[in-house]
């Protein structure tokens, strides 16, 4: 879930997932992944609980037709991780020119794939900062100190009241992990799965849009109407901001530029008392290429 940019996979690594050629880096994922054939391989970033269970999910025999999805492979000696690295299938898409709906229509589909799957108990077993975020951002966890030194984030903590939403399993990390493509359905990938209400996607989306792609009011409006809407995206801010700061290990800014996140604080809070209720605006532009922040 974390890590600086790294060089390819070892030959042996390749050989023992069956990928085939050169590899090749792919746009976005920190400069982690690799495409080489039909494989796609990265270092690992979660636990091998979490990826046995993406295993059984995310099974070709339960695939669908409105959503690609891509389950972990196992190399030719059965293993799922081989030093260090996992592999996937390669999905055709790309990220560039997703608009902002496409990007939330797609983690709709996938919470309506999967609205039916229980809890997966590995959850509770997750300390990752962007774990011990979510719960910060729910409160469930006590905040790290760092926070109170930041005024945007002890903001949007105050304007937090109740969310009377039912949870199921959700994608809590679109931003650049919807591939669009003319002829195919939708694939979602680099599956972050939280148990919370089905929009926590989609209010991490908007999250995105607003502190780093100067999306406006009209957005949330469009996606996230409603007091609850605002509710989830004062929490989905309040996560991507603790998420930095608890993986800086001490005093942190959240990356974005001040006055981006200023508008941000001001948008949410505007979305909580009902002012974001206006006719909506044209979607801005998407992603385009992101890099994936879980």
């Amino acid at each position: 879930m974390s890590g600086a940019a790294c060089g390819p996979p070892p030959a042996e690594v390749l050989d023992a997932f069956g990928a085939a050629g050169e590899p090749v880096p792919l746009p976005g994922g920190r400069g982690r992944s690799w495409r080489a054939g039909g494989v796609v391989l990265k270092p690992v970033d979660t636990s091998l609980d979490d990826l046995r269970w993406q295993e059984a999910l995310f099974a070709p025999s339960r695939a669908r037709r409105d959503v690609r999805l891509a389950a972990p492979l196992r190399s030719s000696g059965g293993d799922l991780v081989v030093d260090g690295w996992t592999a996937r299938p390669h999905l055709p898409g790309t990220t560039a020119g997703a608009p902002w709906t496409a990007v939330v229509a797609a983690g709709r589909r996938f919470c309506a794939a999967v609205r039916r799957e229980p809890r997966p108990p590995h959850l509770d077993r997750r300390d990752d900062p962007w774990a011990r975020a979510d719960r910060v951002a729910w409160e469930e966890d006590d905040p790290p100190a760092a926070l109170s030194d930041l005024a945007a984030l002890n903001t949007l903590a105050a304007l937090r009241r109740p969310v009377p939403l039912p949870a199921q399993l959700v994608h809590g990390d679109l931003t650049g992990n919807v591939l669009v493509h003319p002829g195919l359905p939708p694939a979602v990938i680099d599956v972050s799965p939280y148990w919370r209400p089905v929009e926590w996607g989609t209010a991490v989306v908007v999250a995105d849009a607003l502190v780093h792609h100067g999306a406006g009011p009209g957005l949330v409006a469009r996606l996230l109407p409603g007091p609850d809407g605002g509710q989830l995206l004062v929490r989905a801010l309040l996560f991507r901001g603790a998420t930095e700061v608890l993986a800086a290990g001490g005093p942190a800014t959240p990356t974005g530029p001040a006055s981006a996140w200023a508008r941000a604080v001001r948008t949410a809070a505007a979305a909580v008392s009902g002012a974001a209720a206006r006719p909506p605006a044209p979607a801005p532009a998407g992603p385009g290429r992101c890099r994936p922040r879980r």
